[in-house]
């Protein structure tokens, strides 16, 4: 069964790397046997992400617009819970749509983006369920680093006075960081290499390289118990 997982993202490889249009697209779709698209829909598609200001400064490309479905559509299809197949497919298509994307990219189901161009995630790096990505500010992610299930980041806010006033700051999570499930990043916030933000906290400041975050607001509560550790030594293994 492997060797015809790998045949069917080789031939999806082969035709985005030709050029993604609609036709290319619907040829994708029936490789993931997705239920009948016409081409004449996908050429008039609209994303929701394209009816956001940040659109306007920084507009899809049709590839990136095309890229973008096919990693949501994707999650909608039985193919997205066959780990051997769908962990290639969004490391695939992660490596033409993010800004940068390294090697060994591990990424679960229902992981959402509004501006895959404005993300950018180094060796290694681990999304698990329900992850949201408010990429617009831009986000950087360090090798080997970690989210855990429904983590959430933000880029960026709206003034109090006028909705309309909106302000972006980069969110970046350093090397062999971890973020636990349900934690929450604001605008502009840095999470040190090899810090740890605790479940279900809110981080509205930078953690220090090597500590350990908790609570809402976070706050540093202690060093990370490393055990006299670093780097690979901390084996941040995600699926074998």
């Amino acid at each position: 069964m492997a060797d015809v997982f790998d045949q069917m993202i080789a031939r999806i490889r082969k035709i985005i790397d030709a050029g993604l249009d609609a036709d290319a697209t619907m040829r994708v779709l029936e490789i993931l046997e997705a239920p009948f698209v016409s081409e004449g829909i996908l050429e008039k598609a609209r994303l929701y992400s394209e009816t956001l200001p940040k659109a306007e400064e920084r507009p899809f490309t049709p590839t990136e617009r095309y890229l973008h479905f096919l990693w949501d559509a994707f999650d909608k299809l039985p193919l997205c819970l066959i780990v051997p197949f769908s962990i290639p497919f969004r490391r695939l298509v992660a490596e033409r749509l993010f800004e940068a994307c390294g090697r060994a990219f591990v990424c679960e189901e229902n992981v959402r983006f509004n501006f895959g161009q404005f993300l950018t995630v180094g060796d290694n790096v681990f999304f698990n369920r329900g992850v949201f990505l408010d990429t617009k500010g831009g986000v950087e992610i360090g090798d080997s680093a970690a989210l855990a299930e429904d983590v959430r980041i933000f880029t960026h806010g709206h003034d109090e006075a006028s909705h309309m006033t909106r302000s972006y700051a980069p969110v970046r999570i350093g090397a062999y960081a971890k973020i636990y499930a349900g934690a929450t990043l604001m605008p502009g916030v840095t999470v040190g290499e090899q810090a740890l933000v605790a479940s279900g906290s809110v981080v509205t400041h930078d953690v220090p390289p090597n500590m350990v975050a908790a609570g809402i607001p976070a706050k540093v509560i202690r060093e990370r118990r490393t055990g006299g550790r670093s780097g690979e030594e901390l084996e941040h293994i995600w699926l074998f």
